[in-house]
Order: C-alpha cells, then sequence, then structure tokens
C-alpha cells in the first residue's frame, strides 16, 4: 500500500450502510470492485492486524485510493458490482471474459405460416423464443429434428413469398410446402403447435394427441392420413429413445459445477430445458492469482445470469455465499422466482455430477493447452534471442481483391493464446489501391499513435505477413513514432505456399533466420500469421459484400435509394434480388414493370 493513501483516515468516513467500494491505483485505475452489507466493517478487514492472503496482499500493495457508493439496500450494491465490473474489468476481480449472448429458436407466431429460425441476440421482436441453447450446434440439432417430425418451414420470408413451385425441401419430406398452398393453414398451425409442445419437453403429449387423431382417420377409412401419423408417431419415440437423459418432465434448470487445474477455473454451465438436456457450455473466468474456489462462484452466477436470463433453478456444485440474495436478485431482474440450490438428490444430483466431469475435462485441456503455449513461446523467445519470454504477440496482414475494399488486421496472442477481444481491423483509406507496402504503414501507424497516445500495452513481438520490403516499410514507420526498439520480425511464404518453406526475417539480417520447420516456435508464428490473414479475409470479404450491394444497384436509372431499400428489405439482400424474376421485382412497392425488367438485366448481365 502507498504512503499516500491514509487508511485509518479514509475509514473514519465510513458508513454502516450497504454499498460499493473500488479500490484505486496510483494512475486512478480500477484495482478492485467489492460490495458490502456494511461498508466500514467490510472494507476495515482489510486494514485490520488479521494477516491476509497472498492475492489480497498484493492487492493491498497497489491501492493509492478507494472510492465508495453507498446504496439503499445489498441488493442494489450487488447490481452496482456487477456494472461496474462490468465496465472496469478490474485486475483482481473474477471477470467472465465470455460474454457471447446464447442462440435461441425463434418461432414467427404472428404469421398465418410461422418460421422457425436460429437466433441470437435481442428478443424484443414478435413471435416466441425458446432456449437457451448451449450453443448453436443444439440450435440447429433440434431444427432439423422438428423439421424431420413436424414438417415445418424454416425458409427466409422472401425466399417464401417468391416460390411458384415447392422447393426440394418439400421434396426429401421436411416441410409441407405451405409457400405454395399444398396444406392448409389450420393443418399448418396444428403442426407448429405440435412441434412447439416438443421444444417445450411435453413430448407425451404431442405423442397423444398423434395417436388420436390417427385412430380418428382410421375410423374414417382414411388410411393414407392414418399411416402419415403412424410413422410421424414412430420417429418421435425414435428420437425420445436417442434422448436416453431426457427426464421426462417440464423441468428448466441450468447445472452449475466449478473445477480447477493449475490455478484455471472452469465453470461448466449444463442446461436443462423442458426436462431435457440441452447440452453444456464450458466458461473459463478470468481470475488474479490467488483467487479462492469461494469467490469464483459467486462472481460467475452474478455475471453471467445479469447478462443472461436465468431458469428458475440454478444447481451449484460448492457453496454459494449470500445464495438467497443472489436468488432475490436474479428474480427481480427475470421477473420469475429463483432459487439457487447446492444439495439436492437423485437426477439433479447426477445433473451436476454430470457438469462437474465437464468442467474438470475442460480445465484440464485447458491447462494441458497453456503448457504447451508456454513452451512455445520459451522456444521462441531462444530461436529469435529475444531478451525475455513474450507475454503479448501482435500481427498485421492485409486483404484486399485487385487494390479494392483493402482491409489490415491486427490480432493479438497472450500467454492464454489468441486475445479476441483485442483483435482490431482498419478500412485502409483511398489512395492506397493495391499498394500492401502503403497499406501495412497505414495500419501499423494507426495502431501504434493511437496506443502510444492512451498509454496502450506494446508488443513484445511484432509480426508482419511478408518478406524483406514489408519488414522494411513497417520498420520505417515504428522509427517515426519513435518504437524502433520494438522486436520486429517478418514470415514470408516458402516456395509453392508450402507450410514447411515459410522463412522468417529479421530487420537488417540480409538472410532468413533458420527455425525448423517442425520447432514449436515455427508453429506458433505460423498460427498466428494464419489469424491474422483469417481475421483481414473475413473484413474484407464482408466489406466488398456491402460494396457490391450498393454499387450493383445504384448504377440503375430509375432506382433511387427509397427503391433500393424496398428490394433489399423485400427479398432480404442481393442474392434474394438476384434469384428473383421480372415479375416478382416487379411486386415490390414503387418498382414498375419496365424497371424491373431494367433490374433482372443489369444483374444478369453482370453475373453472366
Amino acid at each position: 500500500m502507498t504512503a499516500a493513501f491514509d487508511a485509518a483516515e479514509f475509514l473514519r468516513t465510513l458508513t454502516h450502510r450497504p454499498g460499493v467500494y473500488r479500490m484505486l491505483d496510483a494512475e486512478g485505475r480500477v484495482l478492485y470492485v467489492g460490495k458490502a452489507r456494511d461498508l466500514r466493517r467490510r472494507v476495515g478487514s482489510y486494514f485490520g492486524s488479521r494477516p491476509q492472503d497472498a492475492k489480497t496482499t498484493t492487492l493491498l500493495r497497489a491501492v493509492a485510493g478507494m472510492d465508495v457508493t453507498v446504496t439503499a439496500t445489498e441488493q442494489e450494491a450487488l447490481l452496482l458490482e456487477y456494472n461496474l465490473i462490468k465496465e472496469h474489468r478490474p485486475r483482481f476481480n473474477v471477470v467472465l471474459r465470455d460474454d457471447k449472448s446464447y442462440p435461441y429458436i425463434h418461432v414467427t407466431t404472428g404469421q398465418e405460416f410461422p418460421r422457425f429460425e436460429f437466433h441470437r441476440g435481442s428478443r424484443s421482436g414478435g413471435g416466441r423464443y425458446f432456449g437457451p441453447f448451449p450453443g448453436a450446434g443444439a440450435v440447429r440439432e433440434t431444427l432439423q429434428q422438428i423439421q424431420k417430425l413436424f414438417r415445418v418451414r424454416q425458409c427466409t420470408d422472401s425466399f417464401f413469398a417468391n416460390r411458384s413451385r415447392p422447393c426440394l425441401q418439400y421434396q426429401i419430406q421436411r416441410c409441407t410446402a405451405p409457400c405454395v398452398g399444398l396444406v392448409s393453414a389450420d393443418d399448418y398451425r396444428r403442426d407448429v403447435e405440435d412441434a412447439i409442445r416438443f421444444i417445450e419437453g411435453r413430448g407425451a403429449d404431442v405423442l397423444d394427441a398423434l395417436v388420436t387423431r390417427m385412430e380418428a382417420s382410421a375410423a374414417q377409412l382414411d388410411y393414407e392420413r392414418a399411416a402419415r401419423y403412424r410413422d410421424q408417431i414412430a420417429a418421435i419415440r425414435h428420437v425420445q429413445q436417442q434422448q436416453a437423459i431426457d427426464s421426462g418432465g417440464e423441468t428448466d434448470l441450468d447445472a452449475l459445477a466449478l473445477a480447477q487445474e493449475q490455478g484455471q477455473y472452469c465453470v461448466a454451465v449444463l442446461m436443462i430445458r423442458g426436462g431435457r438436456v440441452l447440452g453444456s457450455r464450458t466458461l473459463f473466468p478470468r481470475t488474479a492469482a490467488g483467487t479462492s474456489a469461494a469467490e469464483v462462484l459467486p462472481a460467475f452466477i452474478v455475471q453471467h445470469y445479469l447478462g443472461q436470463p436465468p431458469p428458475p433453478e440454478i444447481l451449484v456444485s460448492g457453496p454459494v455465499e449470500d445464495a438467497p440474495l443472489l436468488g432475490q436478485m436474479l428474480g427481480a431482474q427475470a421477473g420469475h422466482p429463483v432459487a439457487l440450490r447446492q444439495r439436492v438428490r437423485g437426477r439433479r444430483r447426477r445433473w451436476i455430477e454430470m457438469a462437474l466431469g465437464n468442467a474438470r475435462a475442460a480445465a484440464r485441456t485447458r491447462a494441458a493447452a497453456a503448457a504447451t503455449l508456454q513452451e512455445q513461446l520459451g522456444q521462441l523467445a531462444e530461436a529469435l534471442a529475444l531478451p525475455a519470454v513474450p507475454g503479448r504477440l501482435e500481427c498485421f496482414d492485409i486483404s484486399h481483391t485487385q487494390g479494392g475494399e483493402t482491409v489490415a488486421s491486427c490480432v493479438v496472442f497472450n500467454a492464454s493464446g489468441p486475445a479476441r477481444a483485442d483483435y482490431r481491423r482498419y478500412n485502409i483509406r483511398g489512395g492506397v489501391g493495391g499498394d500492401d507496402y502503403a497499406a501495412l504503414a497505414e495500419a501499423v501507424a494507426r495502431r501504434f499513435a493511437r496506443g502510444k497516445a492512451a498509454g496502450a500495452v506494446l508488443p513484445d513481438l511484432l509480426l508482419v505477413d511478408g518478406g524483406r520490403a514489408q519488414l522494411a516499410r513497417v520498420g520505417e514507420v515504428l522509427e517515426e513514432l519513435g518504437l524502433g526498439s520494438l522486436p520486429l520480425f517478418s514470415i514470408a511464404k516458402g516456395e509453392g505456399r508450402r507450410a514447411s518453406a515459410d522463412r522468417i526475417f529479421r530487420p537488417g539480417d540480409g538472410a532468413a533466420l533458420a527455425l525448423p520447420a517442425d520447432s514449436p516456435a515455427m508453429h506458433l508464428l505460423q498460427q498466428l500469421r494464419d489469424e491474422a490473414h483469417r481475421f483481414a479475409l473475413t473484413g474484407h470479404r464482408q466489406r466488398r459484400a456491402r460494396r457490391q450491394a450498393g454499387s450493383l444497384l445504384e448504377d440503375i436509372p430509375g432506382l433511387g435509394p427509397r427503391r433500393r431499400r424496398a428490394l433489399l428489405q423485400h427479398f432480404g439482400g442481393l442474392q434474394g434480388i438476384a434469384r428473383a424474376g421480372v415479375e416478382d421485382l416487379a411486386t415490390t412497392a414503387g418498382v414498375s414493370r419496365t424497371l424491373a425488367a431494367r433490374i433482372y438485366a443489369r444483374l444478369h448481365d453482370d453475373a453472366g
């Protein structure tokens, strides 16, 4: 702790009310955020005579100041703590790094013929949402099952609205072709309701209804329809038999389990919806050295479920401090009661054990990968004669098509692997064209001019995808910025673009560095280069697609911004417009048949 911070004087100013405290370093950065039922007692516990653990001792040495915010209730303090951790991501807090939203199944129930679709993001639109699912694979697997069992549509609205004959999905018995009127609205709606009940875990209700319909059809001597119901019943039962973990109930819950391996914590989330195990997801919170397991699970629950809607029941593998308070806060946010339970039996206990097995396996895998990466970094430092083992590596690459829509990428690896939150893309400004050297120079100048001004962390190794010429141009930029001491290298593809022939260059060396093709150091550099190439190429393709969509339509006489927007909305994008015929195009508001013919001719002339 620095002398500038007088703990005794600060404690005299504190209240016994609930609130949030923030520990700051000498530069005003937030080191740690905590909440307290009694601010004076909680903050005072840090500065008493009682010995502290290693993590807290390290934290207190860095503390130069503290701020507090008094709240009306402890629940308000907990919510404020979550928001501050999310905003500042303090070094000594448990921070959940993977905040990607969970996917859902969206059913457009407001339409005459509803669509079942994959959805990720806000659920403020119409229709019904089912989930969350642990990942995209679980959603797509469920959608495939629904399509096979109930033959409901999953095509886009623009595709659906412009069909004149059934598509392939009808031919392979995955859809009843409502687009061309081969099924009535009432029959289709009944299929949709059956599919929804199946997703909700009420498969037994669906089977009972289908058996009743089969028997009624047989009694009316409609044996063909009865046979279809029979086959559908058999298919649903087959799916249920494959889902051996199905509980046969309507339980919605998550089972959370925490595991640790070599200082790396892993939380596995096993998701059960409608009594059916949808799958699991493993997350790795960022923790400071010396963080105890007792801190991780409560922090994870707060950060995870205030970003995602919690189920009514959350099972946990270990004790959670302030579990009733957490349940009250999550319930208030979700609009329904939420219970956290640890001591459970029977099937619930098996679910926790299953989650614990997943957490342990993922933690071991992560620890092994980290050990391999540390070995690679050590060998890289030795091979390139670096002053120390690098903790941060950055790589730049360029992607364009004949000089158009040039995009530069900067990807970052650290001691844990790819640091995707630090990735950056740079849309290269006009005038550069296909000049890769100028594009690289611009990207490097923008990255380090901005980073230097903001006091950002500089890399321990900077890699450029290219040969001696690219390396020399980037070196000039770094010298101009006063960063000529940064370790700089380039990696160039060898003859025939074979990875085994890749070459490494260093400024001032005429010959390539001799790194064996099978060395872990070379593999790490290649992985870094390939990731930069992928990231740049993805950005370039996105930019090119936006440009093409706009330019092709902009050059058509008589097609102004309003009509272009109407076409893109009606057909769902340029591909939908290109697939449409003249008559289909003319159904768009404001588009005459003459203009539709002009649009069709332009798009298909370009395609040819």
